[in-house]
């Protein structure tokens, strides 16, 4: 029931994406620059909810647009009813809804849906991972010269120090290619189907990452934090590899590259 209620969940959220999708829709700006939500989010956020809640009244609810619904289980559905707004309101296809269900602090299910490309990510804990029902494996790249990788750029703070440029500009000047598409959640399927390597962000939110991360980890891959410490979707940096190059990765992004 907890399976079918997220995909179905998850479907509802795509739908309304490609219904507002090319069309003229509202768009306004939160905190900060260039943190948009549209009015598509918001609709999108409304149909998840509706199954969502339908099915399990009693919930816990954690999204990006509404934040915390609160209760007393010991379940929590993290949505995400657009990963990357900004490529949405844009027509890019690069976009997707992003939901993760929690069981006492464990993440148990996630799906990650892009319907513009027709991909749809599914991970069961200790069950492995699936792109469209075909199982899905992490890359077997073992060097971090020869990977490709994918990151993020926020858009405060980005001049800190070893912040989101210092790292890219180290990487890149040393040849090795880095992505920047604008949806963690899809960084984090392309990691776990072997499109990327590996991918790390300096500050993610627990709606961009709940669903992925266990995809990536169910796919056969690492995921952790800057220190290499086991990953919290609650705390904001994320490093998430085949495995085989993660160590490596964490010295390239802390600067600890000899």
């Amino acid at each position: 029931m907890l399976k079918s209620t997220l995909i179905r969940a998850t479907k509802a959220g795509a739908k309304v994406m490609q219904e507002f999708f090319h069309g003229k829709f509202r768009i306004s700006n939160k905190e900060g620059v260039n943190n948009l939500v549209t009015e598509a989010d918001h609709a999108s956020e409304k149909a998840i909810f509706e199954i969502i809640k339908n099915d399990y009244p009693d919930h816990f609810i954690l999204s990006e647009e509404a934040g915390a619904i609160v209760t007393n289980s010991n379940y929590k559905w993290i949505v995400d009813p657009i990963d990357g707004t900004v490529n949405f309101a844009h027509g890019i296809p690069i976009c997707c809804v992003s939901i993760g269900l929690e069981k006492e602090g464990e993440m148990i299910l996630g799906a990650v849906y892009n319907p513009f490309i027709n991909e749809f990510y599914f991970a069961e804990k200790e069950h492995g991972a699936t792109l469209n029902d075909t199982t899905i494996r992490v890359s077997e790249e073992t060097q971090v010269l020869k990977a490709c990788l994918a990151t993020g750029f926020p858009y405060t703070y980005i001049n800190e120090p070893n912040g989101p440029l210092d790292v890219f500009s180290r990487l890149i000047r040393k040849g090795v290619p880095v992505r920047r598409f604008g949806s963690a959640a899809m960084d984090l399927c392309w990691v776990a189907c072997g499109r990327f390597d590996g991918f790390y962000e300096h500050k993610l939110n627990a709606w961009d990452s709940a669903a992925g991360f266990l995809i990536v980890e169910e796919a056969g891959g690492r995921v952790s934090d800057f220190a290499g410490k086991k990953y919290s979707p609650y705390q904001p940096r994320i490093i998430a590899t085949n495995g085989r190059i993660h160590d490596e990765l964490i010295n390239w992004v802390n600067n600890e590259i000899s």
